[in-house]
């Protein structure tokens, strides 16, 4: 769909948190490659890159109805592959470092590290992403929202932390090693990362969507519960113990159903939602009972689509969808928080006159 042309120009800080993460990325993967040898470094890097299409394509259909920026998207990836990661790995050093000095034990320090330390910096670093969005909040329309940009910084989180733990594998035992962690990190539980952290997202999108008293409790009730999932996935692994691992595992599962839950049940909310706001439009001509009953299930959405593509007007029906659900969107933040008269009248406009375009049925 054609952006609005009052669309919001990309924030410069957010242009600048994309650069210095990417940047601050390509640097641990050189220093990877330097320290790992080239072989070992492709190795690790293959089988780290290898999931990604089908991990960020099963994020991303999450949002299909309102698809983010992908500058937005692009900097939460790049913040946990980079600033995440690499903060990470000092805070951690750091806190083990003044456990030793405390009189702990080299395997009790190492275990900290592993359940306590990585869990507690790690979940903090990589929600942190969703802070830099906070100032973008008209961005962030439900807990779906929440749940995409937590999972990006996740991936991106992720694959950088695979490439290392493949390397290591590498280097210790061969590629027999790396390729029996793969089938644990990049296949048996590919979605730790994002599930954990899409608890934060959880928190976040709660807090800025909704005008309860204590709305704001839900981001750091988020963060615990993203502690404890990871915490009890790294407790469970280093107990060795497959029937840990086994009910740390169903756990995470039950919060990913949960989590899909909630993105289908917003996403049929929203879809209904349109059925209350586009009824005023009827005196427009832009929409009538047909396009009503078309646009307010999902069912209706997806035949129209598939009628659209066999008429030559797939694009059309496409961007028609995109810009009534964007409207639609746009009385949702209109009713949660004011909003300027004159921004709301332009923005209606601006998605009108895209459905305008777009009508050719």
């Amino acid at each position: 769909m054609t952006a609005p042309p009052l669309s919001q120009r990309p924030s410069k800080a957010l242009l600048l948190a994309l650069v210095v993460s990417g940047v601050v990325a390509l640097i641990v993967l050189a220093v990877m490659l330097v320290s790992g040898g080239p072989v070992g470094f492709g190795l690790s890097a293959l089988l780290a890159v290898a999931p990604l299409p089908v991990l960020l394509a099963a994020v991303l259909s999450l949002d299909r109805l309102e698809p983010e920026p992908k500058l937005h998207l692009a900097v939460a990836f790049a913040w946990g592959a980079g600033v995440a990661v690499v903060a990470a790995i000092a805070l951690t050093l750091v806190g083990q470092q003044l456990f030793a000095r405390a009189g702990f034990g080299t395997a009790a320090v190492q275990d900290i590290g592993v359940v306590v330390l990585a869990p507690v910096v790690e979940e903090a670093l990589k929600g942190s992403a969703l802070l830099l969005l906070l100032r973008r909040r008209a961005e962030i329309d439900g807990l779906t929202d929440g749940i995409v940009y937590a999972s990006m910084a996740g991936l991106g989180f992720a694959a950088v932390e695979n490439v290392g733990y493949y390397l290591l594998a590498f280097g210790a035992d061969g590629a027999g090693a790396a390729v029996q962690l793969f089938v644990v990190r990049g296949l048996i539980d590919p979605l730790g990362h994002p599930i954990y952290t899409s608890m934060i997202g959880v928190g976040v999108a709660y807090a800025l969507t909704r005008r309860t008293a204590g709305r704001y409790a839900a981001i750091p009730l988020g963060y615990l519960a993203a502690v404890f999932l990871h915490g009890l996935w790294n407790g469970a692994a280093t107990t060795g113990s497959l029937q840990w691992l086994g009910a740390a595992y169903l756990v995470i599962m039950g919060a990913l159903v949960l989590l899909v839950a909630v993105t289908a049940v917003e996403r049929r909310q929203l879809v209904a939602r349109m059925g209350f706001y586009l009824p005023a439009y009827r005196p427009t001509g832009l929409i009538t009972e047909a396009d009503l009953r078309m646009l307010t299930t999902l069912p209706a959405r997806k035949t129209a689509r598939k009628w659209a593509r066999g008429a030559g007007l797939g694009r059309a029906m496409s961007d028609y969808q995109q810009a009534a659900t964007e409207l639609t969107m746009l009385h949702l933040r209109a009713e949660r928080q004011p909003m300027d008269p004159l921004r709301f009248a332009m923005e209606r406009d601006a998605y009108l006159a895209t459905m305008a375009r777009a009508r050719r049925w």
